[in-house]
């Protein structure tokens, strides 16, 4: 059975939707639908319903239904923002969307309609700090996290800069029956080095939360307590090649469904970085797969082939 894809083609304002063969991987494209100007961020309902786009040029998040017999997107509805979101995710229920800020330095949660539309307004609106990157609640959907990077506007093709970021992980509860957020106790999580966490991802039996760094060049673990919501440092390893030197900053970091194996984007060294996973969740390096220029995200089809 094929599955869709959907690529945001921010210069042309558009999303591109494509199906995949589960056999082979190859891409066909389908349809090149209308969007706002600069669509740039995409999440989708747990259901598989709807599509979510959040815009840089203009800034505002759509919703789209997904037709699964041809992979369209009928539009749903649009919020206007005052900032561009860096990151979208719903919550576990997918009755609300979540959303961080980079340039406005906050987090959002927007209530959906029962269809899973967007258009109401923000529920909440908490300030964090500038260089908020992602947020997402973890599995029991009680907590959720947003990590700041270290350097703020790190294009890694240019030397770096001063390192001005907030480089830390504001710790958050979630109520999932009100759509509210509070801070957590405590709020902060600072690294013990300035490895500006990126983007994480949950181990779904382990309490384990494994961030990309992109300043530290580096993935890692976290232990989390099921019962605070809190994070513990446990491991961070290396995304880069022993030798390498050059410039690099991480992106997009997942976990196969399989559990047994984890990958980082090195924008830089053009690569994903492979790592093993034990089954206590311990990472071991697994080697490099050599990428198109300046990786900023990737994703797994739904079986991790």
């Amino acid at each position: 059975m094929p599955y869709s894809l959907y690529s945001c083609l921010l210069n042309e304002n558009k999303i591109a939707a494509f199906t995949i063969d589960a056999d082979s991987g190859h891409l066909t494209l389908q349809a090149e639908v209308p969007a706002l100007e600069g669509p740039a961020v995409l999440a989708i309902s747990p259901d598989r319903h709807v599509l979510y786009v959040g815009y840089r040029v203009q800034p505002a998040i759509s919703s789209f239904r997904i037709d699964h017999h041809t992979g369209g997107l009928a539009p749903q509805g649009t919020v206007s923002l005052e900032h561009a979101p860096t990151f979208l995710a719903t919550d576990r229920t997918g009755k609300y969307l979540l959303s961080a800020y980079y340039q406005g330095g906050y987090a959002a949660v927007h209530p959906l309609a029962e269809d899973g539309a967007v258009g109401a307004p923000s529920l909440d609106r908490l300030a964090t700090a500038t260089g908020a990157h992602a947020i997402q609640t973890d599995p029991s959907n009680q907590y959720a996290f947003v990590p700041h990077i270290a350097r703020l506007n790190d294009n890694v093709l240019e030397p770096p800069r001063e390192a001005d970021g907030p480089n830390v992980i504001l710790q958050f509860k979630f109520d999932a029956h009100t759509g509210h957020l509070t801070s957590n106790s405590p709020f902060r999580v600072e690294p013990a080095e300035r490895l500006g966490p990126r983007h994480y991802c949950f181990h779904p039996t382990q309490d384990l939360v494994y961030f990309s760094n992109e300043q530290g060049c580096s993935v890692s673990s976290y232990r989390l307590d099921s019962a605070t919501g809190t994070l513990s440092a446990v491991q961070t390893i290396s995304t880069l090649p022993d030798g390498y030197s050059g410039r690099n900053t991480c992106s997009q970091i997942h976990l196969v469904p399989s559990m047994k194996f984890l990958f980082v984007a090195n924008r830089g060294h053009n690569s994903i970085a492979g790592f093993a996973v034990d089954t206590t969740g311990w990472l071991t390096a697994n080697g490099h797969i050599s990428t198109e220029r300046v990786p900023s995200n990737f994703i797994l089809d739904p079986m991790g082939r």
